[in-house]
This record gives C-alpha cells, sequence and structure tokens, in this order.
C-alpha cells in the first residue's frame, strides 16, 4: 500500500517540476511577446498621426496659396513632433528604451513647423498656406 502513495507523490513531484520549468521558460517570452506588440502599436499610431498630417500639407499644397485645413489625429505616448528637410517626424520610444523616429515625407519643402511637444492624445494640426507667402505653415496644439 506504501508503494502506490509514494508513486503517487513522485508523479506529483514530477509534474510540479515541470510547470516550474514550463513556467520560467513561458514567462519571459510572454512578457517580450506583449513588449514587442506593444512598441508595434505604439509605432504604428505614431506613422498615422505623421502620415496624417504629411498628406494635409500635400493637399494644401495642391491647392495652393489660400489653403487650409484642420485635422486631428492621436500621438501614442509623449514625445515630439516636427519637420526636417522635408519630412514630418515623431520621436517613438520603443520598451528597450531605444528611440525610432517616425518619418513621412512631403511634397513640398517649404513647410513651416515649430518642433512641438505633445502629450499622449488626441491632437489638432492646422495646415495653411497663407495669400503671398512661400511657405506652408503647420500648427499643432
Amino acid at each position: 500500500m506504501d508503494d502506490k502513495g509514494q508513486v503517487s507523490f513522485e508523479y506529483l513531484m514530477l509534474i510540479l517540476v515541470a510547470i516550474l520549468i514550463l513556467g520560467t521558460v513561458t514567462i519571459p517570452l510572454v512578457g517580450r511577446a506583449i513588449d514587442a506588440s506593444n512598441d508595434v502599436s505604439r509605432a504604428s499610431d505614431a506613422k498615422v498621426a505623421v502620415e496624417s498630417i504629411a498628406n494635409a500639407a500635400d493637399i494644401v499644397y495642391a491647392n495652393g496659396p489660400g489653403a487650409k485645413r484642420t485635422i486631428t489625429f492621436y500621438i501614442p505616448q509623449d514625445g515630439i513632433i516636427g519637420f526636417n528637410n522635408g519630412v514630418i517626424y515623431f520621436d517613438v520610444t520603443l520598451s528597450n528604451g531605444t528611440t525610432r523616429r517616425i518619418n513621412a515625407p512631403t511634397e513640398y519643402g517649404n513647410i513651416t513647423m515649430t518642433p512641438t511637444s505633445l502629450t499622449r492624445g488626441w491632437h489638432k494640426a492646422v495646415i495653411s498656406w497663407p495669400n503671398k507667402s512661400n511657405n506652408i505653415l503647420i500648427t499643432v496644439s
């Protein structure tokens, strides 16, 4: 009778060890997968935001002086949005602490946009081309 109890205890211990090994291997993998998924989501949201502004600037450029367009966009995390060398950019901080610059090119290079610090959430951009001006103005709030 004692032999059956010993066998049951050994099976329970074997199952416990297997669960511990699986837990120590899979939990870090799941954590990394969640971090990677969040990084992709934030980068994707930032890409949509900068592309929306770039597309609106292209539409204003196509319409000519006097054109104006207002858009709303979502920023996935605190950061700075700006314009440099024909590209609208937003820097996304990844889960490993590195920063990735998300870019969206524009058709027209004469754009005036002050780098603006934004918080996570919804924001508004006003893109206008004033009469008698060579520059398209982008104001983000």
